[in-house]
């Protein structure tokens, strides 16, 4: 085999290895601390006071905002039994949604010699004409919209039984156990 085609090989499979890891949506784990803060997946926390963290769970585009907000919960509910109390409250609670657009142009080999990148355009109004870039009918766009989820919050803890007044207190152990079940773990490598 010749020396270009495994490298052509070799390129196109780890392309495709990237596009696999980026479909898959992000596991519960905490974020990487060696990547930007715009790069960084997973949960990131931060102690505030002796009962209050601020905490966030940031997800790729394929993790739906639903998972997003249960494992920032999940993580909640964490944090409060490892430091000794028995429930939580979230305050300034909020999801953000990041939207980008990629627009992917797909040439017709047919339209043009230089696969359509170069045309020839001729106005007849100013009888002139000239060489130029740009989409040609035959060319194929498509946008895509990708989205992606930040939930953020403070959470305060607190111990006994959870005050039966406040909407945003949650019993530590049961949102665990009730999340349980859609926690998904990273493959250990």
């Amino acid at each position: 085999m010749k020396p270009m085609r495994k490298t052509l090989i070799a390129f196109v499979g780890i392309a495709a290895l990237s596009l696999a890891a980026c479909a898959t949506p992000t596991p519960y784990q905490p974020a990487d601390p060696k990547s930007s803060a715009s790069f960084a997946r997973g949960y990131q926390e931060q102690k505030i006071e002796s009962n209050r963290y601020r905490l966030s769970f940031s997800g790729n585009t394929s993790t739906p905002r639903e998972t997003v907000e249960d494992y920032m919960l999940y993580r909640a509910a964490e944090l409060t039994i490892e430091n000794g109390y028995d429930w939580f409250t979230l305050a300034h609670r909020n999801t953000e949604e990041n939207k980008t657009y990629r627009t992917t142009v797909t040439r017709d080999p047919f339209y043009s010699p230089f696969y359509g990148s170069l045309s020839w355009r001729y106005y007849q109004r100013n009888r002139w004409s000239r060489w130029g870039f740009g989409y040609s009918a035959f060319d194929d766009v498509d946008t895509q919209e990708f989205r992606r989820y930040e939930a953020n919050a403070e959470v305060i803890f607190g111990k006994g039984p959870k005050p039966a007044n406040d909407a945003m207190a949650f019993d530590a152990r049961e949102v665990k156990q009730n999340l349980e079940p859609r926690i998904v773990r990273p493959v250990a490598k």
